[in-house]
């Protein structure tokens, strides 16, 4: 009966979500076609002078936009691209994208010894990270939607405004469920994810984003992706040493809101309350690295 309701509930979905919905489960299938072909295949693919390419975020920072954008617009390139970080120890044109951390474990993604491993690579010069980040408060609301439409409805989203019709029902969820989102934002054993592994406070996120902008990286700040996606979208092209035709492209900008956590500041109490309480290290981070908390 489930999957019954699931396909009602797709065809009474505007034709551009039905389009959109189609695109992702395309580029799901064939992720995992090349996942099984990497399974029994030994021979990493390089093309050129390519070198290891990651693409990594903590969480709730646009990375599954950026692989959409790839998959559009790099050509041949984008038959290597894999979610989940694997560490690699020569140039290869792979492009492996996911979540990482440099200090704190983090659930089952890609743990810091790993992490630590890929910056070697890196200075060797046989590898490359794009490291893409966002506010703090922005990811957290979006990756706090991810864990309950994934605990609610084992259902993957790429972001509030695939659950949401507004702002204003986000706010509404937000409120009624805010001590599981208290919970989430740090990391309290009470929250109900907990039981899949260690997650990250925002302390603790804050901190991992400022240890990557440390790092050798390409800084990416998602933000930017509303103002001019062509700019942004080509300094990454230029580091995987993608000859691009920026005026051929089809870059799209972000489907979401920037700086939504403002909106939701002043519609939610307690989680004006929650930004009012963060501590004097959290927040001084938050402003090293280009941003504010409103009020």
């Amino acid at each position: 009966m489930q999957i019954f309701r699931r396909l009602i509930k797709f065809a009474r979905k505007p034709s551009r979500e039905k389009r959109e919905k189609i695109r992702t489960l395309a580029r799901f299938y064939q992720k995992k076609a090349l996942e099984r072909w990497q399974d029994w295949d030994w021979r990493v693919p390089r093309l050129g002078n390519d070198r290891t390419a990651y693409l990594i975020g903590v969480f709730g920072t646009g990375l599954t936009y950026l692989e959409r954008q790839l998959v559009d617009n790099i050509g041949v390139r984008a038959r290597y691209i894999r979610y989940g970080i694997r560490l690699q120890t020569r140039p290869t044109s792979m492009i492996y994208w996911g979540h990482a951390t440099l200090r704190y474990p983090f659930g089952p993604r890609c743990q810091p010894e790993v992490t630590s491993r890929i910056f070697e690579a890196v200075r060797a010069r046989i590898a490359d990270v794009i490291f893409v980040y966002r506010h703090p408060l922005d990811s957290f609301l979006t990756n706090w939607v991810w864990w309950q439409m994934f605990l609610r409805e084992n259902r993957w989203v790429s972001g509030i405004t695939e659950v949401y019709k507004s702002t204003d029902d986000f706010c509404d969820d937000l409120e009624r469920n805010f001590a599981d989102f208290k919970a989430f934002a740090n990391a309290d054993p009470g929250f109900s994810g907990f039981s899949r592994g260690p997650i990250l406070s925002i302390r603790q996120f804050v901190e991992e984003t400022e240890l990557f902008l440390q790092s050798p990286v390409l800084p990416i700040r998602f933000e930017d992706f509303f103002i001019d996606p062509s700019k942004e979208f080509g300094k990454i092209a230029r580091v995987m040493s993608v000859d691009l035709d920026l005026s051929r492209t089809q870059m799209r900008p972000p489907s979401t809101k920037p700086y939504r956590f403002l909106e939701v500041r002043e519609k939610v109490p307690q989680f004006r309350d929650f930004i009012d309480g963060l501590d004097a290290e959290t927040r001084s981070r938050i402003e090293n690295l280009g941003y504010n908390l409103g009020g």
